[in-house]
């Protein structure tokens, strides 16, 4: 029989007791026994409980105990789950209270995991004492007794987020099942976070931790901890981001005008740092410099009254003259009149009594020395005159030369040896230099190209060809719509009778015959490059912005003819080549990038420049202006290339707006020379045309088919939004081996005619005639200048005897036949690399080590809000840098952006590294020395 069915005995027992008298009773473990005047001092009295059993819990296998203290009692049992504990379980101690003088009796049993674990009930296991006394029994409250445990997992993680300054914070947690309950407290960055020490948290009895306004401060890894008497457990931890979009600043004051005199403009900015973005916040929309036109009052130098009538002759034989300053007055810092305000001289009327017959001798001989040095003044001005002029070979026979005036410009001709060059060999004149003084053209009726020769005059005379526009352009004048309408004789691939004939319109713009300038290729996602050859203009397709599984016939084509942007506001013009790019209904998963080589100078101050693109009516929209903050598209100005990303397929084209006069086009210069049929006539031809491959490519391929021979290397010259012609002129033909017509060896192009050429080339032509077949050599020199601007000089060697086979231009020797590359070939940066950093990047981190930091050391500043609108912006970083270094194969300067940003964060934290910090160094330094091992390898294999 086990303690618990032993229970009736023992009630028994007890109830022998309360009839028959005290029995002796002696605690476990003790021999002492009660006294024979115990019951007397509880007789009359119900036993009460000084302590009840507590509820208990099991950890692990270790037993509890669970205590009764009672007075006054005679025996106390307990009771478990409804049955009695055997009395040997029980452990017994007796007292008396010194307070009360009564007896008080406690007992302890131990209960273990086993018992507890074997008992299977509707309820926990419990456990009661009941006290005997000679009134009666007492019991006291259940205790419950259960094991305890904490599970692992918790039932509800905290979660991370990112969350503007001054927002909420709500963290949840639920912590894992357990008995007891577990408690639960936050850390953060492993420090303990509450209400008690911060009133801007608050942590409730739900668990959860609200931050009523988010502070900076608030940003750190948080971690919820659950715990009881048998464990303790750790969420895993949730990293919060509290970041600042940016603000704009004030506008600064605008800055004073940037010319001093005329049309210029004004400048104020502002930045993005009030505040900066922070932490991945969004960077500010809108512009961050505005400009604005002004006119700065020009000088007015002073100009002299009329002198006042003489005053009467003094007794000194003088009189006196004056004049005031004040026609006009010197105004917005001109200059005060040159010269003296009073004029005094001498006279013999009046008052004068000196004799009139020396005054009459006096002024003889002063006529007689004004007049000798006035002569040899006109002698000297004469010959220095004739000697300046004496070098272009040519006698200046117009007044208005005299009241001309050009700047001084020096330009070196450096001639390298080029096997496309007729004669290259022969030594060329390396140094020209001239200073001009006169204008090199005298303009001249057209009628006068009709004269015949004289045999030892020389003349020079300015071809004026306006086609319709006026002779001195205004620089706030509209250029009419029709100014280069073309006559359908000027076109250059016309009849071949022409040809034979040598014909050729001056001064006149040249219609191209070419086929279209095009490339198509069939993409999928693992991206590809389009590129038009010769012409400027390619575009990347990154991997991955055609979706998996689907592709697209893609094109790119230049615009020509009657689909070209047509005619432009005032001084607006095309910097290059219209592209359009499709098909329409194009769905990509990330921006293309395209490239288009342009002809600006670039200057922020003197260009506004303007993406434009095609509407569905055919009308040109502004897509976004170079220096404005633009979410769409993304531009980016390099010297010589345009580079945009863009996503939606259609027509583009680039156009810039002169804010000044000191705004420059680039121009090419070429020439191109070819024997005429009748076998003495050399037919000189002068290219002007935009300095882009795509304009000088058209020259090429008309001359090609004219069969001309590129004479000089073609030279770059600076063409400014001065108003101001362009003027061609030859010099230094050979007087005795050729003759060439009068009053053709200067020609000019307006300015509306260079500055809106819109990518058409300009061209005249100078025909030289031999006196013998037997001449068979040519050497002139081109002067090719803008009046009051920059002067080339192109140097021309031709043998007019030889014949040069076929030829390729210079530019066009190399394979750049090429029109499409797909899959890995078409990038530098090898698709496990660009992943990797992509990677590393994209995520946002708090000490700034993320896309925005891989921008500024790829040397990409501006508009970089259009990059935050990107799922992956290191992705369109990478296209981007892909599309500016499409012609050189050289990852260094990625590979060198990326260590410079490793040991930048290494010297920041030399000693302590967090585990992202150090992760993100050592992924830097990782893929720098990848991608210096690729570059090896591509070296290698070259």
């Amino acid at each position: 029989m086990d303690a618990r069915t032993q229970g009736p005995s023992v009630f028994v027992t007890g109830l022998l007791l309360l009839l028959h008298g005290p029995l002796p009773v002696v605690s476990k473990g003790s021999a002492a026994a009660v006294q024979p005047d115990a019951l007397t001092s509880t007789q009359g009295t119900l036993p009460h409980f000084i302590q009840e059993p507590e509820d208990a819990y099991i950890v692990k296998s270790n037993p509890i105990k669970l205590r009764c203290r009672a007075a006054p009692a005679l025996q106390i049992f307990f009771k478990c789950n409804g049955e009695w504990v055997h009395q040997s379980e029980h452990f017994s101690h007796e007292y008396k209270d010194l307070n009360t003088g009564l007896k008080v009796r406690e007992v302890m049993i131990n209960v273990t995991r086993q018992q507890v674990e074997d008992f299977h009930g509707p309820e926990d296991y419990w456990c009661l004492c009941v006290a005997w006394s000679h009134l009666g029994t007492s019991k006291s409250r259940k205790a419950t007794v259960r094991i305890a445990y904490l599970r692992k997992n918790f039932e509800q993680d905290p979660q991370g987020m990112e969350v503007p300054i001054n927002g909420m914070i709500v963290l949840h947690c639920r912590p894992p099942e357990g008995v007891p309950v577990a408690e639960v407290e936050w850390q953060k960055n492993e420090e303990a976070v509450g209400s008690e020490t911060d009133d801007n948290i608050d942590t409730r009895a739900d668990h959860n931790l609200i931050v009523n306004k988010a502070r900076l401060s608030d940003s750190g890894n948080y971690t919820c901890l659950a715990s009881n008497i048998v464990a303790k457990r750790r969420s895993a931890p949730a990293t919060i981001i509290v970041f600042v979009n940016g603000g704009w600043s004030q506008w600064t004051e605008w800055s004073p005008c940037n010319v001093p005199c005329g049309r210029g403009i004004q400048k104020r900015s502002r930045t993005c740092t009030n505040p900066a973005p922070l932490n991945g916040g969004a960077f500010c929309e809108g512009m961050s410099v505005q400009k604005i036109t002004c006119n700065a009052l020009c000088p007015v130098d002073g100009g002299w009254d009329e002198w006042s009538e003489w005053t009467g002759c003094s007794s000194q034989c003088e009189r006196q003259r004056s004049r005031e300053c004040n026609s006009p007055p010197p105004r917005h810092r001109g200059k005060m009149c040159d010269g003296s305000s009073e004029a005094t001289e001498t006279c013999m009327d009046g008052l004068c009594t000196q004799s009139r017959d020396s005054t009459n001798d006096l002024a003889l001989y002063s006529g007689l020395g004004a007049g000798i040095v006035t002569v040899a003044i006109l002698v000297v001005a004469v010959m220095l005159y004739r000697k300046n002029n004496s070098e272009y070979g040519v006698d200046v026979i117009n007044s208005s030369t005299l009241t001309g005036g050009f700047q001084s410009l020096n330009f070196k001709n450096n001639r390298q040896g080029n096997p496309l060059l007729l004669n290259s060999s022969m030594p060329p004149d390396l140094t020209t230099g001239r200073a001009y003084s006169a204008p090199l053209c005298i303009q001249d009726s057209a009628d006068k190209a009709l004269f015949d020769p004289l045999p030892d005059i020389k003349l020079q005379s300015s071809f004026m060809v306006s086609l319709g526009m006026a002779e001195q352009a205004e620089f706030h004048a509209k250029p009419p719509s029709k100014a280069f309408s073309q006559d359908p004789g000027q076109v250059y691939c016309g009849s071949m009778d022409n040809r034979k004939n040598g014909l050729l319109k001056l001064n006149s713009h040249l219609n191209i015959c070419k086929e279209r300038e095009t490339a198509t290729c069939l993409l999928d996602s693992a991206g590809g490059r389009l590129v038009v050859p010769n012409t400027g203009v390619s575009m990347l397709v990154p991997h991955g912005a055609v979706a998996e599984n689907n592709s697209w016939e893609m094109y790119m084509v230049i615009n020509q003819g009657e689909t070209s942007i047509g005619t432009l506001d005032g001084f607006e013009i095309l910097l290059g080549p219209e592209v359009t790019y499709g098909p329409p209904g194009l769905d990509l998963c990330s921006p293309v990038a395209i490239t288009i080589a342009h002809c600006a100078e670039m200057d922020d101050d003197n260009w506004n420049i303007q993406l434009r693109r095609r509407t569905q009516d055919s009308k040109w929209e502004e897509v976004m202006s170079t220096e404005e903050e633009c979410t769409s598209c993304y531009c980016l100005m390099d010297s010589a290339c345009c580079h945009l990303l863009v996503d939606q397929p259609g027509s583009y084209a680039l156009v810039g707006e002169p804010l000044t006069q000191a705004a420059l086009k680039r121009l090419k210069l070429a020439v191109f020379g070819n024997l005429e049929p009748a076998n003495m006539t050399y037919s000189l031809r002068v290219y002007c045309v935009d300095d882009t491959p795509h304009a000088f490519q058209g020259v090429v391929m008309a001359e090609k088919t004219r069969g001309g021979q590129l004479l000089e290397e073609p030279k770059m010259l600076p063409f400014q939004a001065n108003t101001f012609n362009l003027q061609v002129s030859i010099q230094d033909v050979p007087q005795f081996l050729w003759s060439i017509k009068p009053f053709t060896t200067c020609q000019e192009f307006s300015f509306a005619q260079v500055w809106s050429s819109n990518q058409r080339p300009l061209h005249c032509a100078f025909s030289l005639e031999r006196y013998s077949p037997a001449t068979n050599q040519l050497s002139c020199k081109i002067s090719v200048r803008q009046v009051k601007g920059h002067e080339q000089i192109l140097q021309v060697y031709a043998a007019v005897g030889e014949t040069v086979k076929d030829y390729v231009p210079f530019f066009m020797q190399s394979d750049c036949t090429i029109t499409s590359q797909t899959g890995s070939k078409a990038f530098k940066i090898p698709v496990s690399i660009h992943q990797r950093i992509c990677d590393t990047f994209d995520t946002a981190n708090a000490k700034g080590k993320d896309w925005q930091l891989l921008a500024q050391k790829l040397h990409i500043d501006g508009n970089l809000g259009y990059f935050t609108k990107q799922q992956s912006p290191s992705a369109v970083i990478l296209s981007l840098w892909e599309a500016r270094h499409q012609d050189t194969a050289d990852l260094d300067s990625l590979a060198s952006a990326l260590e410079e940003i490793g040991k930048v964060h290494s010297k920041f934290s030399p000693q302590k590294h967090d585990e992202s910090e150090s992760d993100f160094c050592q992924r830097a330094r990782s893929l720098q020395r990848t991608l210096s091992d690729q570059e090896m390898e591509d070296a290698a294999l070259e």
